[in-house]
C-alpha cells in the first residue's frame, strides 16, 4: 500500500488537495491511502520516523507552511529518511522552486495553487505515476520460472502456479496456472524443491502452498484460489496441513 501524505497550512487549500486525492483513490480503487493531512511540518516527520510508516510515501507538500520550518527543508528531511520518496510541491510560491534543488530534494513536479483548472489533473498525473512505478517494482521482484522443458519454453510467475500434475500423456506434466494450463515435457521430481511455496502432497500432484484455500482432510481434496482443485495422499495430506 502506497501512503499519501499532505503538509499545507491553509486549511481550505489543505481540504481541496485532500479531496482530489481521496475521491481519485476511490474511483480507481487504487491501494492506497492518505495516512496524514496537516499544517504542522513536525508531524509529518514524526510520521515518516516512526514504525508505522511504510515507506516510498507520496508527499504533497505547501513551500510556505508559516512555520519553523519550510516545505523546502521539510522535503528536505524527508528525501534524508527516504531515499525513494515521492515529493511534489503545491505553491504559490514559483520563484523558490530553485531551493529545492540547493536542498537537493529532488521533487517530482511543482503545480502551481494559481492553476485551478490545472490543480487537479497534475495531482492525478502525480498519483499515476506513484502507482505505475510501484506496479513496475512490484512486477520486477516477483520471481519468475523461465526455463526450457522438454519442447517448451516455460515463463511464468511461481505465484500464478495453482499445481501441477502428471499427464496422462507418457512423460509429461501440466502446470496449473491463474488463467492457463501447460502441457509440457518434464518429471514431477525436478520441481520438487524448485521454489520454496511448493509441496509434493501426492505422488501425482505438486501444490503451490500459497494458492491453497482449503484442504478438505477427509476426501484429501486441496482447493485452490483460481477454483480448481487437486489431491493428497493419506500420507502426505498431514504434512501439508502443518
Amino acid at each position: 500500500m502506497i501512503q499519501i501524505f499532505i503538509c499545507e497550512d491553509n486549511e481550505q487549500q489543505r481540504e481541496l488537495v485532500k479531496g482530489y486525492v481521496a475521491n481519485y483513490i476511490m474511483i480507481e480503487d487504487l491501494d492506497m491511502e492518505i495516512s496524514l493531512a496537516t499544517a504542522d511540518p513536525n508531524e509529518v516527520l514524526s510520521f515518516v520516523n516512526s514504525e508505522d510508516y511504510l515507506g516510498e510515501g507520496l508527499f504533497f507538500l505547501d513551500v510556505d507552511l508559516n512555520a519553523e520550518i519550510t516545505g523546502i527543508v521539510l522535503g528536505s528531511q524527508i528525501r534524508k529518511a527516504d531515499r525513494q520518496a515521492t515529493i511534489v510541491y503545491i505553491t504559490t510560491h514559483s520563484e523558490m522552486t530553485y531551493l529545492t534543488f540547493v536542498y537537493k530534494v529532488e521533487a517530482l513536479d511543482y503545480i502551481f495553487k494559481d492553476d485551478i483548472a490545472g490543480l487537479q489533473k497534475r495531482i492525478i498525473e502525480c498519483i499515476n505515476i506513484v502507482q505505475e512505478k510501484a506496479m513496475n517494482e512490484f512486477s520486477s521482484k516477483r520471481p519468475k520460472l523461465n526455463q526450457k522443458y522438454g519442447d517448451k519454453v516455460i515463463s511464468v510467475y511461481y505465484d500464478e502456479i495453482m499445481f501441477i500434475e502428471s499427464s496422462s500423456n507418457m512423460h509429461k506434466l501440466i502446470m496449473h496456472c491463474e488463467n492457463r494450463q501447460i502441457e509440457f515435457y518434464g518429471k514431477l521430481k525436478d520441481f520438487e524443491e524448485l521454489h520454496e511455496s511448493f509441496y509434493r502432497c501426492h505422488n501425482s500432484y505438486i501444490v503451490n502452498k500459497d494458492n491453497v484455500v482449503e484442504v478438505d482432510k477427509k476426501n484429501k481434496s486441496i482447493h485452490l484460489s483460481n477454483g480448481e482443485t487437486c489431491y493428497a495422499s493419506v500420507r502426505l495430506v498431514k504434512g501439508l496441513l502443518n
